[in-house]
């Protein structure tokens, strides 16, 4: 109860957590697609992994001290392995397609969550999430436009980059039943670590410094931006934090133009703005509905 009160009286720390974690991410979009036009998109992403594992440093005295069972051991691989392929496709499609379709597209991963959540956890699935996914899907059809416009590797590899991050999260949803959040991300980080070394190892070509320096930065980005958006959820409820994410499209589009001279599609920004619509949709019905059930605490003393 006293998480509940503290995330009622803080809305403002929440947003400013979220916007925090938006110009993080952003970043971190922006300089993977700098560094992959240098380096393979494999081998970037194994040194990213590689140097973040400096910044969880302080979880590996939890993870000796934690007892996990064959189960637990099996989805802590499974994750990593899954993660490892959205890893992979993430930076590949960094480097082909621009910075506001990457994020356009992420939008997806609420969608493919809940659709997760419905099909493996028993989760209900009712008609207006299902019109919301109707509504999310249209968005991506717009961004794509296939049969219009010939797409690419890149936006294909954007769409399997959503589909392994929403099993990732739905997995880590039941590793976080039995461990702190810290030893999740820890383990999440080493295991990805060593399934990129082997894709890396295949077109390593050796960095230099400065190649280096961007993606401890990188690395940096990345952690930042998750440390941001936990605290965000912690001060605040979702759907006060969610819509603040949708910034990130705008962002991505001013940074794309500035530094890598992309073109504003408004294509791209008109099928974000329907995902965008079904996303927050959803995630102000489901504020409605946990309103409903949360019993008022101040009920048993009228």
């Amino acid at each position: 109860m006293a998480e509940l009160t503290v995330t009622a009286q803080r809305p403002m720390h929440g947003i400013l957590w979220m916007l925090a974690a938006g110009v993080f991410f952003v970043l971190l979009n922006g300089l993977v697609k700098y560094v992959g036009q240098t380096l393979p998109s494999s081998q970037a992403a194994f040194l990213r992994y590689l140097f973040g594992l400096a910044f969880v440093l302080p979880a590996l005295g939890q993870l000796k001290r934690a007892r996990f069972s064959k189960t637990m051991w099996r989805l802590f691989a499974l994750r990593g392995l899954v993660h490892t392929g959205a890893v992979l496709c993430w930076f590949y499609a960094m480097t082909q397609i621009t910075v506001a379709e990457v994020v356009a597209m992420n939008y997806l991963n609420p969608i493919y969550v809940m659709l997760g959540a419905a099909l493996l956890l028993g989760e209900g699935f009712s008609t207006r999430r299902m019109i919301a996914v109707v509504f999310a899907f249209l968005g991506v059809l717009i961004i794509l436009r296939p049969g219009v416009r010939e797409l690419g590797a890149g936006h294909l590899a954007m769409v399997f980059t959503a589909i392994f991050l929403g099993v990732s999260y739905l997995i880590a949803k039941r590793l976080s039943q039995e461990a702190s959040a810290a030893v999740v991300v820890a383990i999440m980080s080493i295991t990805v670590t060593i399934g990129l070394a082997p894709a890396a190892w295949l077109v390593w070509v050796p960095p230099n410094a400065n190649q280096l320096a961007w993606l401890v930065l990188i690395a940096f980005c990345a952690t930042a931006g998750h440390y941001a958006m936990s605290r965000a959820f912690a001060e605040a409820p979702v759907s006060v934090t969610q819509p603040v994410t949708f910034l990130q499209i705008i962002w991505a589009t001013a940074m794309g133009a500035w530094l890598f001279s992309e073109p504003l599609d408004i294509w791209v920004v008109s099928g974000a703005g329907v995902i965008i619509a079904a996303v927050s949709y959803i995630t102000w019905r489901e504020a409605m509905l946990n309103r409903r059930v949360t019993p008022n605490p101040n009920a048993a003393k009228s």
